[in-house]
């Protein structure tokens, strides 16, 4: 039996970009993916001042982490760019990447 494409893992990449580094931006959706065991991931500053997430599980988790962070950075954020993939299963937890 195979599963539902709906079913299957997904990967979702953010990047969030305004006055997002050095606000405690990573630990906080550290701390939110924490309420989602089945999310695996990480987190990271980029070079140009974003914040870059990478996500992989079901859709529904994904989409209530990303709004989840909205929410909570929202006076941080400028804007949003999300894309979504075929997950690719790398990640064994969710973790702040350096």
């Amino acid at each position: 039996m195979t599963a539902r494409s709906s079913d299957a893992p997904e990967r979702l990449i953010a990047f969030f970009s305004g006055h997002v580094q050095g606000v405690g931006f990573r630990f906080t959706v550290l701390d939110l993916a924490a309420d989602s065991p089945e999310l695996t991931g990480i987190v990271r500053n980029l070079p140009g001042g974003c914040v870059e997430m990478v996500a992989e599980g079901p859709r529904g988790a994904l989409d209530r982490l990303l709004a989840a962070v909205q929410q909570q950075m929202r006076p941080y954020i400028s804007q949003t760019e999300v894309r979504r993939e075929p997950a690719t299963g790398e990640f064994a937890g969710f973790n702040i990447s350096r």
